[in-house]
């Protein structure tokens, strides 16, 4: 194949538009590219006019072309709009060069546009989702941010400019550090580094500083976000001023801590009352005592808990601690659940009684003994069962005392279920159901 064939079906085989054109706009080559992007052949357009490509709005677009190919310039790559044979637009990107003769003049123009439709609406929708994402983050209450693979922040939304007082410039990469307290940013970069390291969510609590150089404190979260193949290719975080909720909950757990205070107080009141009333050689007062004992290590359990659901093994171990060498004999069965705070109180203060009656009557009197505590929860009930095995034989008691009211009534009322006490020969058993929506979180 000759250069010059090579070089024409080069020409033909391209998707742009290749066009020559005369001074005056005539078209002289019309390749298929030009063909398949604007719908005339070559027949139709060689020996005719360019303009009819033109909209009536862009006229003035080729008087300025062929001004500026006359004087010998080449026009870089512009993006503009021409019409199909069928009328509709296009949008091209066209650059334009002078075809200079052997004699050194400028004898035509050589054109090649090519279709960028997809190309621009594709570019459009980016900006538009641009435009949105942008507005939507720089409009939530939180600061955001987002972080490359490595943890380097190289985005921030206004938000976080705005409180900061800070520039990107400032804050890029690992920049954020400088608004942290000297005190928590060490471990909260630890932290962040090990969850970039392992890809794990990252959440942590430290105060920021202010524009105003004050220190309020943030709920701090980033999640990663994966592509196809599950690589991480970046974090979105975002900061939460918790500051005001901090405090009113420092506040709720400081009232909850002087109730708690003044009601052991009371508490103390009435044993001393009793003391004194009753005096010490009395059977009564023993029990009061441990009774007020067991309310107070619950009630200190859940005000630990700032009055939140309470893991019933921790409810248990809370009460049964007092057994000393004979809570080896006490076994536990049963799911991990967070028992609701007025179910814990029913219970506890029923797990001591019972423990209470064990250690002087029962299994654990005598070292053989052996209790059973099992929970279940099954199909929206929660069951609960104490069982005693190995210890004297069990009477049944010829009258139901106090004891009795905390081990059936305040259960039964608190929870809304039923419970079952049996005085069997071999042991006693004590059993509880309830809807679970009643007992447990």
């Amino acid at each position: 194949m000759s250069p010059e064939a090579l070089y024409a079906a080069i020409i033909e085989s391209s998707d742009a538009a290749i066009i020559a054109k005369s001074l005056d706009g005539t078209v002289l080559t019309w390749n298929a590219g030009a063909e398949r992007i604007f719908g005339w052949t070559a027949e139709e357009m060689v020996g005719h006019t360019i303009r009819r490509l033109l909209p009536d709005d862009r006229q003035h677009e080729e008087d300025e072309i062929l001004a500026r190919i006359s004087r010998g310039e080449r026009i870089s790559t512009f993006e503009t709009e021409r019409v199909r044979k069928d009328g509709t637009r296009v949008q091209i990107a066209v650059l334009i060069s002078p075809v200079v003769g052997q004699d050194g003049s400028i004898v035509a123009a050589s054109k090649m546009a090519r279709d960028i439709t997809a190309e621009k609406q594709l570019r459009e929708t980016l900006q538009t989702t641009e435009q949105r994402f942008r507005l939507m983050a720089d409009n939530i209450s939180q600061l955001a941010w987002i972080a490359e693979a490595d943890g380097a922040i190289h985005w921030y939304n206004q938000r976080w400019y705005d409180y900061t007082g800070t520039t990107l410039e400032e804050m890029d990469g690992w920049g954020w550090q400088k608004i942290h307290h000297p005190d928590h940013v060490e471990p909260v970069t630890e932290r962040f580094r090990q969850c970039i390291a392992s890809g794990e969510e990252w959440e942590d609590t430290f105060p920021l500083r202010g524009a105003d150089g004050e220190y309020r404190w943030f709920l701090s979260r980033a999640v990663p976000l994966r592509d196809d193949s599950g690589q991480i290719m970046c974090w979105f975080g975002t900061n939460t001023d918790i500051t005001e909720r901090r405090a009113a909950e420092r506040q709720i757990e400081l009232l909850l801590r002087e109730v708690n205070h003044r009601s052991k107080n009371m508490l103390a009141i009435i044993q001393s009352m009793a003391r004194r009333t009753l005096g010490t050689d009395s059977p009564f007062v023993p029990k009061l005592e441990a009774r007020i004992a067991a309310m107070s290590a619950n009630q200190d359990l859940l005000v630990d808990r700032d009055w939140r659901p309470v893991p019933i093994v921790a409810l248990l171990d809370s009460q049964l601690g007092m057994l000393g060498d004979a809570r080896a004999q006490v076994h536990y069965d049963g799911p991990a659940l967070n028992l609701l705070p007025a179910a814990g109180e029913a219970i506890a203060m029923a797990v001591h009684e019972m423990a209470t009656n064990a250690e002087k009557y029962g299994a654990l009197s005598v070292p053989t003994g052996r209790i059973d505590i099992e929970w279940t929860l099954s199909d929206g009930q929660f069951t609960m069962r104490w069982t005693e095995s190995g210890g004297p034989p069990v009477k049944q008691p010829e009258r139901e005392g106090f004891g009795s009211k905390i081990l059936v009534a305040v259960p039964k009322g608190k929870l809304r279920g039923e419970v079952d006490v049996d005085y069997l020969p071999e042991g006693f058993v004590w059993s509880l159901s309830c809807s679970a929506t009643h007992a447990v979180d």
